[in-house]
């Protein structure tokens, strides 16, 4: 099993985040994580969580509202502003990191080698290690700078995967396009994981023929 670091930032996409998390950690991995404070404001908004900002105190919340509890010992919780924290330096071996969401100025500072916390040295790190590095936008529509931004980063080895379900695979439940996008951040990181269905092709049963048998 594996390292992993994630991120979460001010973006519309907690449930995401929510979700990659308790497979990251159901499935034997540990989990470095950092939420910026406007993350732990979308979290409240979208999740109705609230969290101190205290990380010793946040820590249970978490893992409970990503129903983790009896994962504790694989998860530890960094606050955005701990530039000392071993995710921190290159020196501190970790599988991949994700950012999930990703928020456009989280993209633009990650792009450019900004790091004015945590959260954005610790994905700096996984560059210049050339560890897999996920950030997963929700903008729309998108700018110009954002495509450049998203570009640049992807220039430097990372992944830019949009939190953008599919519908091929016939959802019937949000839960189910939550687990869309999940089980592709969770893939692109080598996670596996059951959340992520691959497209096998179409159920020849849901073809309507005509009379002749013709499709």
């Amino acid at each position: 099993m594996g390292v992993y670091v994630l991120g979460i930032a001010g973006a519309s996409g907690a449930p995401y985040a929510r979700r990659v998390l308790e497979q990251m950690l159901a499935t034997g991995n540990e989990v470095k994580a950092v939420i910026t404070d406007a993350g732990r404001k979308v979290i409240e908004v979208e999740e109705g969580l609230l969290l101190t900002g205290n990380t010793e105190a946040d820590t249970p919340t978490v893992l409970d509202w990503a129903q983790a509890s009896d994962y504790a010992g694989n998860f530890e919780l960094y606050h955005h502003k701990d530039v000392a924290a071993p995710i921190a330096s290159g020196s501190f071996p970790v599988d991949g990191m994700a950012v999930v969401p990703c928020s456009g100025g989280t993209l633009g500072r990650i792009a450019h080698g900004i790091s004015n916390g945590l959260l954005e040295r610790a994905a700096d790190v996984c560059l210049k290690e050339r560890r897999r590095l996920v950030l997963v936008p929700r903008e729309m529509p998108v700018s110009l700078i954002h495509l450049r931004n998203m570009t640049a980063v992807t220039e430097a080895g990372g992944v830019i995967l949009p939190a953008s379900p599919g519908f091929y695979h016939n959802p019937t439940s949000i839960s189910d396009l939550i687990d869309m996008v999940a089980g592709r951040i969770l893939a692109s990181l080598g996670i596996q994981s059951s959340v992520m269905k691959p497209w096998l092709g179409p159920d020849p049963s849901s073809y309507s023929t005509n009379e002749e048998g013709i499709q």
